[in-house]
């Protein structure tokens, strides 16, 4: 288990990052809400604490004294358990409470969470419930990134702001991963690691043996010059690469090219949280949707991973594999593992009531926050989504 002190470090260091993120914003940014997918920066903010005050303060702290009474209605995001909530569509209208306000509730959150874990010997369900909540904070750093990202790069003056990492570099050479054909362990292997501090959700939990026919899997993902050859072969014109509901998206939205991409006097430019850049052809291929990376790989003959072959390669066969620059989307629907059960309470709504309609994403991406990453980690989006750091790696053979 980890100890208190060391705890109670780990909570400020992820609470403080997620401040970290907000610093270059105007007041205004954080409450723009320009897309259904899309939460303003003040409601993350105030999401995560309320989840502390929620699931923690509140049940474990005798007489805790909530911060406002209407903030669980306006904070709770999809947990049926917990109560009514603000319906997600309606999230950029909260002008109240104001920016100041949720800042002030942060801080007072804080407060009582350092005298709670400082003051309190923590039981391990306790102790996993804690660490979920830093996961969960770790999880909205990723959105309000991405999210800040779709606001800024919407508005007209696609204005720039500094943020703490670089998000478009070249990769490095990498050589294929051959997987040979073969039975292997997929899933997190121990169940009890978590009582020690290491963390796992539990669309995780399962570990199950598969099989796997001889694959190789690049080492490098599509870079934005390999795309744009798509592009100008027509990639978006021809339905022939295309699935029915990829080729439906295509034409409902008239996409032409990754989300962010401008064509200014013929030339490709994108924009970053630099601005809008020339669109840097070394860079890895970003914010596609899994539509878009399918008909890319049928495109050139050849296919995504599942999420087993990206697992394998990436753990079992080359520890070294080259990942972490982009959420590589799989052909792999997101189900559960066998034997996934859904806790009780409002903790089971986290992972498994998302079974359905999605698509799995292996890896991490360069707005994944430092330690919150590991090959078995099974994130998901519906095959449309694309606001992400998403990008794409191909088998190339088998």
């Amino acid at each position: 288990m980890i100890a208190e002190q060391t705890l109670t470090e780990h909570y400020f260091r992820v609470r403080l990052h997620s401040e970290a993120i907000c610093r270059g914003l105007e007041t205004e940014d954080y409450v723009v809400q320009p897309v259904v997918d899309v939460s303003p920066p003040k409601w993350h903010l105030g999401h995560t604490t309320w989840f502390w005050e929620t699931f923690v303060l509140v049940p474990n702290v005798p007489g805790y004294r909530i911060f406002h009474e209407d903030f669980s209605y306006v904070f709770n995001s999809y947990y049926e358990t917990v109560g009514k909530r603000v319906l997600r569509t309606d999230r950029g209208n909260l002008s109240r409470p104001t920016v100041a306000g949720v800042y002030a509730y942060r801080a007072y959150v804080d407060e009582q969470m350092s005298r709670f874990l400082d003051t309190t010997d923590l039981s391990p369900d306790l102790n996993a419930l804690i660490l979920l909540g830093l996961n969960h904070e770790q999880q909205h750093q990723e959105l309000l990134i991405t999210d800040i990202k779709y606001i800024l790069g919407h508005n007209p003056l696609l204005p720039a702001i500094d943020m703490p990492f670089q998000e478009h570099r070249p990769q490095n050479d990498a050589s294929p991963v051959h997987i040979r054909e073969g039975v292997y362990v997929v899933g997190f292997q121990s169940i009890d690691e978590q009582k020690d501090g290491i963390f796992y959700f539990d669309n995780e939990v399962g570990a199950h043996k598969v099989y796997l026919n001889d694959t190789t899997l690049a080492g490098k993902l599509v870079t934005n010059g390999e795309y744009m050859a798509f592009i100008e072969a027509g990639g978006y014109r021809n339905f022939r690469h295309w699935l029915s509901d990829g080729w439906a998206w295509v034409n409902a939205h008239a996409t032409q090219a990754p989300l962010y991409w401008h064509q200014v006097d013929g030339e490709w430019w994108n924009y970053t949280f630099d601005g809008l850049k020339p669109v840097d052809p070394a860079a890895p291929v970003c914010h596609v949707s899994q539509y878009e990376a399918d008909a890319y790989a049928r495109w050139k003959g050849q296919r995504l991973p599942t999420e087993f072959e990206w697992e394998v390669a990436a753990s079992i066969v080359d520890p070294a594999f080259n990942w972490g620059a982009r959420w590589e989307w799989t052909n792999s629907a997101y189900l559960p593992y066998p034997g996934f059960l859904t806790a009780e309470g409002a903790v089971g709504e986290y992972n498994g009531k998302f079974m359905s309609g999605q698509m799995v994403l292996r890896g991490a991406s360069v707005a994944t926050p430092d330690g919150h990453s590991r090959p078995t980690y099974r994130n998901f989006f519906q095959p449309d989504k694309r606001w992400q750091y998403t990008g794409i790696r191909l088998v190339t053979g088998a």
